[in-house]
């Protein structure tokens, strides 16, 4: 997104056809630098051998919403480098099945210029908190062609 608005921000993202959120069937429904929001319902895709939700998709989800939220709060105040990933902490509180609707929300702890702190968890559709998390992101400088 070169010039940020993010009234089609959500629009955006779920235009994407490639990446992370695509093959794990995310849907942005919030997106802006004070709040991400993806929902999905749990396929075979998502799942471990034992049947559950496999605990990389609850920690992927949270990555997304978070560092999806750094990115476009760095944006609008015209951080245009993007952010990476520092660290990312998950805790997995209830097992999930297919079928299952899952909504990732995230809010910002912090959004300094250099780092962000961001939080977020993972509920399904009767409210069940079934994973929390958060993400520490670094804001990179904005880079020409090729890195450079």
């Amino acid at each position: 997104m070169d010039k940020l608005d993010t009234s089609k921000a959500v629009e955006h993202f779920n235009a994407n056809p490639e990446g992370f959120a695509k093959a794990m069937g995310f849907q942005f429904v919030v997106a802006h630098g004070m709040e991400v929001v993806i929902e999905w319902t749990v396929g075979k895709q998502h799942l471990q051998p034992y049947g559950i939700v496999h605990g990389g998709v609850h920690a992927g989800a949270i990555e997304t919403v978070c560092s999806v939220g750094a990115g476009l709060a760095a944006a609008e105040r015209g951080q245009r480098g993007g952010v990476v990933g520092l660290e990312n902490h998950t805790s997995f509180l209830r097992a999930v099945r297919e079928g299952t609707k899952l909504r990732a929300r995230a809010t910002p702890v912090t959004r300094g210029k250099t780092t962000q702190v961001w939080s977020a968890e993972v509920r399904d559709e009767a409210n069940q908190l079934i994973a929390t998390g958060s993400v520490r992101l670094l804001s990179t400088p904005e880079l020409g062609p090729a890195g450079k």
